[in-house]
């Protein structure tokens, strides 16, 4: 499709990521929608909202006719809360960030050697009680680094002290491990087939390790974050002398480090396959059957920048566009990515907020009308 061509059998797709702060990915789907159709009433548009992993991952699974299921699990802090998973035909989609996420600590409070993943585990458990013979397991948007010993632990595995006490919560609180015992794991999880779907690839630790790339984010000082690099150094070698070299070897693994190293406690303990989140979700969410009803696709994030070309949402999208000769337009809050890098991404054109409005507060504030706006522009250029 060129600029100025006719509607007459275009068919959209809208598959978009949330703009992080202001929409979800379900009304951006909404927003672009209504702007479309005010330039071109009767096109076709067919909406799939995506997610890469991280937080979103539900709600996007629940969007494409999966059923959400509710459980109280253990937050971050070990306060009790409420979290969800998407199940539909023994499938399970499981977001860690719904029971472990930043999102679940009070503003301004952060909690980098304390914070654990116990309700992840719950929230794992959840899903086998519920029948699921396949899990999908979204890792990002973590407010922990524990290495996945919270979750692990909630779903039967022994972590104790010299003393024979369990160790604390958090990723600090592995300095003190003594012993690591994995036998009692639920035994479901050994017939369960375990999918770790995360944008990021780092290892457990290490100078690109969870600690040193991620730990800031969540509150940890550089002490913190050499107190926690350490301590999951430790859990590594209390592992090895359990489970033998293989817990050494998957520490440096793809995926080890996704999550404050949640994912190396899936890929270790759950026997999980790791997989770029994008990937595992337009799968999932049955991607190519709607692809293939398309003559346009219309992806985008919050900001569009060098993250987005590394296993975020649009570019999966992109790609999977380009390789069925598909144009890809791009929606987002901010761009900061060169046309050159759109291309081969395999995105035509990116339109922003800030294309609109040069304040970004106004832009979080004022998402939905904006995008409303840029949505009726792509109409003009590319429906018209």
């Amino acid at each position: 499709m060129t600029d100025g061509a006719v509607t007459d059998t275009a068919r959209v797709l809208i598959a978009a990521d949330k703009f992080k702060g202001s929409l979800t990915a379900v009304q951006v789907a909404e927003r672009v929608t209504a702007g479309l159709h005010r330039i071109a009433p009767h096109v076709a548009v067919e909406t799939m909202p995506v997610a890469d992993g991280g937080d979103g991952t539900v709600a996007a699974a629940v969007a494409a006719g999966f059923e959400r299921h509710e459980v109280r699990v253990s937050g971050p802090l070990g306060d009790e809360l409420t979290a969800a998973f998407a199940l539909r035909d023994g499938t399970a989609v499981v977001e860690m960030a719904e029971a472990s996420g930043l999102a679940h600590l009070p503003d301004g409070v952060f909690a980098p050697l304390t914070a654990g993943t116990y309700g992840s585990g719950e929230l794992l458990r959840a899903a086998l009680d519920a029948g699921a013979h396949t899990i999908v397991f979204g890792v990002g948007g973590s407010a922990t680094t524990d290495g996945g010993a919270g979750m692990l632990a909630a779903l039967g595995a022994r972590f104790l002290t010299e003393d024979g006490t369990p160790v604390p919560p958090g990723g600090g609180g592995l300095w003190d491990l003594a012993t690591a015992d994995l036998s009692g794991l639920d035994p479901r999880l050994a017939r369960t087939d375990i999918v770790l779907a995360s944008d990021v690839d780092n290892p457990l630790t290490g100078p690109k390790g969870a600690p040193a790339v991620y730990g800031p984010q969540k509150g940890a000082s550089p002490e913190d974050v050499a107190v926690l690099d350490a301590a999951l150094a430790h859990y590594v070698t209390v592992l090895e002398a359990s489970l033998g070299s293989r817990a050494a070897r998957l520490a440096l693994s793809p995926g080890a480090g996704a999550a404050g190293g949640i994912g190396y406690g899936a890929l270790v303990g759950l026997h999980a396959s790791f997989r770029p989140g994008i990937e595992v979700m337009l799968d999932v969410l049955g991607f190519a059957a709607a692809l293939s009803r398309a003559t346009l696709v219309i992806t985008g994030e919050g900001s569009l920048d060098e993250q987005t070309l590394h296993g975020k949402a649009p570019a999966g999208v992109a790609a999977a566009a380009r390789a069925k000769n598909i144009e890809v337009i791009a929606v987002c809050g901010r761009r900061a990515l060169l046309p050159e890098a759109l291309g081969r991404a395999g995105i035509r054109r990116a339109y922003a907020l800030t294309d609109l409005e040069k304040d970004p507060a106004v832009c979080m504030a004022e998402a939905g009308p904006l995008l409303e706006r840029l949505a009726a522009d792509i109409g003009r250029d590319f429906l018209t």
